[in-house]
């Protein structure tokens, strides 16, 4: 990557994509096409004091790709509907199956590198166990139509025989931190916790409706979004063999530990009280994801984690406490 290169970032407004925006930035990169719908008023922050060439909304992104004049280095195809509530799967069929067919269509025509966010919401109850193996893809079950609509283009992608020079598909696992605070329902759990915690002193988790998991012992892979924008980085820069990559920590931990984390950060005495989860995702809920990491370090990805303590105390102090976006 040179500083020169001309970058894409879909869903450049949302969590993690304004967070690769601002990661992008501190490295030297300026060059980028920020492509989201910006006239979401709750996600204009994240874009606020970011570096780019232009904004492009992603209803007119392939009308301007095919008529700009830039060379496009790079694609980081993030923009997604990730909401796992929304049981239509006509509209995650529009943005996550059908607008990504596009996006590697013209990656692959034009010869650009591509990471994209698959999620490991594809694994379902993990019957298959958490491998990022190709073999087992067409086998995954997912819970909700979000994760059918992410898994639908992994099977696609893997079964093109036209693709671009190099591409990652990332199953983003349970990312946490600063800018989400737009994503409401579907924020992580350490957000409303923290909100929660600092107004009335104690916070909610969800009861267990599964005999095998206590209250609260709901285990889940939970990594910093420092560490997701640090490994589609790297894959862009390093190039290794494409194809579908875990992105989690590989070390699950349970809810009751997060939250825990979050009171030490404040140095605040435990007090967590537990609650039915809705009937809306109660027959959806996964109790355990683990990533299997083991592909990624194969690849030569080294760089150790941020442990979930570490993670949840700078995301409380240095973002929640101050009020403050990356």
């Amino acid at each position: 990557m040179k500083s020169d290169d001309v970058i894409v970032i879909t869903g450049a407004a949302g969590f993690i994509g304004s967070f690769l925006v601002g990661h992008l930035n501190r490295m030297g990169f300026e060059k980028l096409i920020l492509v989201d719908d910006f006239s979401v008023e709750k996600k204009k922050q994240n874009t606020e004091g970011k570096k780019y060439l232009l904004k492009v909304h992603r209803e007119e992104f392939f009308t301007w790709a095919a008529d700009n004049e830039f060379a496009i280095s790079f694609v980081f195809h993030l923009g997604a509907r990730t909401d796992t509530t929304e049981m239509d799967y006509n509209v995650h069929k529009k943005w996550n199956l059908d607008y990504s067919k596009e996006i590697w269509k013209l990656c692959s025509e034009r010869s650009i590198p591509l990471v994209y966010a698959s999620s490991a919401a594809t694994y379902g109850n993990g019957e298959h166990g958490y491998n990022d193996d190709h073999d087992v893809v067409t086998k995954l079950a997912p819970l909700n139509p979000y994760g059918v609509s992410k898994n639908e283009f992994d099977i696609w992608a893997l079964q093109q025989s036209q693709q671009p020079p190099f591409w990652a598909g990332l199953k983003f696992f349970n990312v946490y931190g600063p800018n989400e605070y737009h994503k409401a329902r579907m924020a992580s759990v350490i957000f409303h916790a923290y909100n929660s915690i600092s107004t009335t002193g104690g916070t909610r988790l969800f009861r267990s409706h599964n005999p095998a998991y206590k209250d609260g012992e709901q285990i889940r892979d939970f990594i910093y979004v420092k560490d997701v924008v640090s490994i589609c980085v790297w894959l862009i820069q390093h190039q290794p063999p494409s194809g579908i990559y875990n992105t989690g920590t590989g070390k699950a931990r349970t809810f009751n530990d997060l939250v825990k984390a979050i009171f030490t950060a404040l140095q605040l005495p435990e007090n967590i009280t537990y609650i039915d989860t809705p009937l809306d995702i109660r027959d959806k809920y996964q109790y355990f994801t683990e990533a299997n990491m083991s592909k990624l370090h194969a690849a030569g990805y080294n760089k150790p984690f941020y442990s979930l303590e570490d993670g949840v105390a700078e995301y409380v102090k240095e973002y929640l406490v101050p009020g403050k976006y990356y």
